[in-house]
């Protein structure tokens, strides 16, 4: 078992610095402290940025179990504990977090929502809110509080979108909140169940449990105990990610959002979704996992190959990068539902480099729409020429998006494929329809690229565009370092995690096996 204190650990402390910054933005005047709200903001964000890299460098990534754990009673009583500790994966999911936050907040000194919605406070709190719930996903270890956390990200997403979106935004902000809130309640009642079971909330506890036989939820077939709480779990995630056909709310919500809204969406709150599924689905019903893994992955793949597809049709920008996010995020199911040490690593890394790529992609939406009030494709071409550098940044993260070989989305979505390729319950032909997902990638984003900065300038309106801020430049400069990091140096980044990927496998392990000696 973990060492855990009941004393301050370095995980509270990052996962509570967003929380300090948005008390002081509280005592802020907005009419005469425009710049003070914004270097604020942006001022914790790159704090706890920086204390998830101390976190990052006091990690060993040879040791499976919770690291810098922290518990402290809350309701003795019912079980439930303030309890938080970090693995390989959830390090990640952190360092994630807080690398697009201050990317997210920096796109927002440069946007004109604020001439036209104003209330510029209330929107860095709701930011500051949203990375204090994100991170809160990704350390705490008590299932309420989990819930809890993961409630509480809709609240800051639903006004980033209902307030500050685009004119649709008030169905975009209702349809969101209400296709997550549907999902949570069934992960609710799954959670009281296990805890009730278990007479903890606390999932070490819980799993601790289950290995000695002391809890046990029956499985026998597709009907049983086991697979009806798997899939209480397994709905929540699937609308969070958005597995297909689960996915309806996804492009309305990005495509009302505003920009750094789109940029934390898809940057992190969808993997909070695949991490969910890896910390809760995968340990605690790994024979139900299993059983239902076919089908799950197959999912994933319809997922890859549709919205490729619907992306290829797209007129507008910000539609075709929200649709291609449905296709990237069917690999990282992919990956998790393969049970191998490759695949859920490859997964992991697909969630990272998903976050950078379409993160990138979404602030050069943003950008081209502050300049023209358009997303149209065909309001655009031959923009290379009239903003060479933009055009240049966009060829990068374009290419890093479709999985070029030296980019960072060839080594996950590869990792993936070889990972589903070996894997004992999925095979073949689920890594050779996946594969048509990555040529279908680079027909879209191509064919984007070539609408929009390729050809003619012969718009008389896109002649003279604004060139970009400093800004503007300075939120791209840790995207590229981290395209070409991972895509040619991805071995630090895969170490992190192996330990953590590996042992979770070995769990899984057994319930494998027999599987593999039924099915011929």
């Amino acid at each position: 078992m973990e060492a855990v204190s009941s004393s301050l650990s370095l995980t509270t402390i990052t996962l509570f610095l967003p929380m300090v910054g948005l008390t002081i933005l509280l005592f802020l005047n907005e009419e005469k402290q425009k710049g003070a709200i914004q270097w604020t903001a942006f001022g914790f964000t790159i704090v706890t940025f920086i204390a998830s890299v101390v976190m990052l460098f006091g990690f060993d990534s040879s040791n499976p179990n919770l690291q810098m754990a922290q518990r402290n009673d809350w309701l003795p009583s019912l079980g439930i504990s303030y309890y938080v500790g970090v693995d390989g994966i959830s390090m990640l999911m952190v360092l994630l977090t807080t690398i697009i936050m201050p990317i997210a907040v920096l796109s927002s000194f440069t946007t004109h929502i604020f001439e036209e919605r104003g209330r510029i406070k209330l929107y860095y709190m709701f930011m500051m809110l949203l990375e204090w719930a994100m991170i809160g996903v990704f350390v705490v270890q008590d299932l309420i509080i989990f819930y809890i956390f993961w409630e509480i990200t809709l609240v800051p997403m639903y006004f980033l979108v209902g307030i500050w979106g685009g004119e649709q935004r008030v169905y975009a902000a209702v349809k969101f909140f209400l296709y997550t809130m549907a999902g949570s309640i069934l992960m609710l009642i799954a959670i009281l169940y296990v805890g009730g079971n278990a007479g903890t909330f606390a999932l070490p506890e819980i799993l601790a449990k289950l290995q000695s036989g002391e809890v046990k939820f029956l499985f026998d077939g597709v009907f049983s105990e086991q697979s009806f709480l798997f899939l209480g779990f397994l709905i929540a995630f699937a609308i969070k990610v958005p597995v297909f056909p689960l996915h309806s709310w996804l492009p309305d919500a990005h495509v009302q959002a505003p920009t750094a809204g789109s940029v934390i969406l898809a940057g992190v709150l969808l993997k909070m979704g695949t991490y969910g599924m890896l910390r809760f689905n995968l340990t605690l019903f790994p024979e139900a996992t299993v059983g239902w893994a076919p089908f799950v992955a197959a999912l994933g793949v319809i997922g890859i190959i549709y919205g490729a597809w619907v992306s290829f049709a797209q007129t507008d920008m910000k539609k075709l990068v929200a649709y291609s996010s449905v296709s990237h995020l069917g690999f990282v199911v992919l990956g998790i539902f393969s049970l191998t040490p490759q695949g859920i690593q490859g997964a992991t890394l697909q969630m990272i480099n998903h976050g950078i790529s379409t993160g990138g992609l979404f602030l050069i939406v943003g950008m081209l729409y502050e300049r023209r009030h358009t997303k149209l494709m065909a309001a655009y071409g031959g923009i290379w020429k009239a903003m060479p550098l933009l055009g240049g940044i966009s060829l990068i993260v374009s290419l890093s998006s479709m999985g070029l070989p030296g980019l960072n989305g060839f080594v996950g979505e590869f990792t993936i494929l070889l990972g589903a390729l070996g894997s004992d319950v999925l095979g073949f032909f689920f890594a050779l329809f996946a594969t048509s997902g990555v040529i279908m990638a680079a027909v879209y984003m191509l064919y984007m690229f070539q609408k929009v900065f390729m050809g003619e300038l012969d718009k008389e309106e896109n002649k003279n565009l604004p060139q970009l801020a400093w800004q503007e430049v300075a939120v791209f400069v840790p995207l590229i370092i981290l395209i070409f990091w991972i895509g040619l140096q991805p071995t630090g980044w895969f170490n992190v995690m192996a330990t953590t990927t590996e042992h979770l496998v070995a769990n899984m392990t057994p319930y494998i096996a027999p599987l593999v000696a039924i099915v011929p």
